[in-house]
């Protein structure tokens, strides 16, 4: 009698779950494979992310795929969150590119965005009446930022608006800043110039930060270039000090509201008396009458008070010729006066 041999194969359990175990290894393989496809670079070329408040990972995800910057939207946002980074957008502009990998794209919205800013170059000596019609170029209020100008609070040395206070430079203000915002950071960057050792120096000549600023505007009106800036200064600080009259064209036009070339001689501009007219009265005008620079409130520190035979600076004119010529006494003026500008 044959006796049947006890089956020795696999459980049956394990005959069930080796076909299952196959696929799921197969499937991990062809998923790997899949997502290795989806995370390399989309070919697209650069391209500027703009986030906003309110922006989902989702929907700024999928405007990177439709704009060929990656292959896959789910990609991406996987890659975040296995990073821990799908939190971390931020408002502002990102640079990226379709050369750029899924890992490099997550990385890159992970870090700091580059806030949208507006470029304005403000110039050295324009008046605060000036301004406004600037900023409007670049898109500002212009009635905002008068209203702001004339706003003495903004700093701590202006008195009845922030003519002579706000620094001229080419400032990158962040994009729908308010007016008061932008006229802050440039009344704040003025104050940067009022370092305790100048305004020591300032006080040394006898003249508080309002005083300095006021004579570096006038130094800055009349300097036809930044070289002659201390030869000016010193012939004021000399009057100034011998109670001489500074006699100053531009501060006549700025009491008038007229621009220097509109000064009639003939109309009685010069013999007008009122705060800013410096033939008529003596010492500094009321106030600044422009936004002075570096180089001309430097100059009132580092004043050239000195001709070159050892007397002092009292008196000069600019030549047609564009130089500068310098003098002690009245009659020398008037001879070079006539030497040079009736040529």
């Amino acid at each position: 009698m044959t006796r049947l041999g006890h089956d020795r194969g696999l459980p049956l359990w394990a005959k069930i779950a080796m076909p299952l175990l196959m696929l799921l290894i197969l499937g991990g393989g062809v998923a790997a494979w899949l997502l290795t496809g989806q995370t390399g670079p989309a070919g697209g070329g650069d391209y500027t992310l703009e986030v906003k408040s309110g922006d989902t990972l989702a929907a700024v995800a999928q405007e990177l795929e439709d704009n060929e910057v990656i292959r896959s939207a789910d990609a991406l946002r996987y890659e975040m969150r296995r990073a821990g980074t799908d939190g971390s957008l931020k408002e502002g502009l990102y640079d990226l590119s379709g050369q750029m990998t899924v890992a490099e794209v997550a990385e890159a919205l992970a870090a700091a965005p580059r806030i949208p800013t507006v470029k304005v170059a403000v110039p050295e000596g324009r008046r605060i009446k000036d301004l406004p019609a600037i900023f409007e170029k670049s898109g500002f209020d212009a009635a905002a930022i008068k209203e702001a100008l004339n706003d003495p609070s903004l700093s701590e040395y202006a008195e009845t608006n922030l003519e002579g206070f706000v620094f001229p430079a080419t400032y990158e203000f962040k994009e729908g800043a308010s007016a008061k915002e932008v006229v802050t950071e440039m009344a704040e960057r003025m104050n940067q110039e009022f370092t305790p050792e100048r305004v020591a120096q300032a006080k040394a000549e006898g003249l508080s930060v309002y005083d300095w600023v006021t004579l570096a505007s006038m130094v800055q009106a009349e300097a036809a270039n930044n070289e002659e800036m201390p030869i000016i200064a010193g012939v004021f600080l000399n009057r100034l000090r011998d109670g001489i009259a500074l006699g100053s064209d531009p501060t006549v036009a700025y009491g008038l509201g007229k621009d220097l070339p509109e000064l009639d001689r003939g109309a009685g501009d010069f013999t007008t008396d009122h705060d800013w007219n410096t033939y008529t009265r003596q010492g500094l005008p009321k106030t600044p009458i422009n936004n002075p620079g570096e180089p001309a409130l430097l100059s009132i520190l580092n004043a050239q008070r000195k001709m070159d035979d050892g007397r002092d600076a009292l008196y000069f004119l600019h030549a047609p010729d564009g130089k500068i010529y310098v003098n002690h006494t009245y009659d020398e003026h008037l001879r070079d006066n006539a030497r040079y500008r009736s040529q």
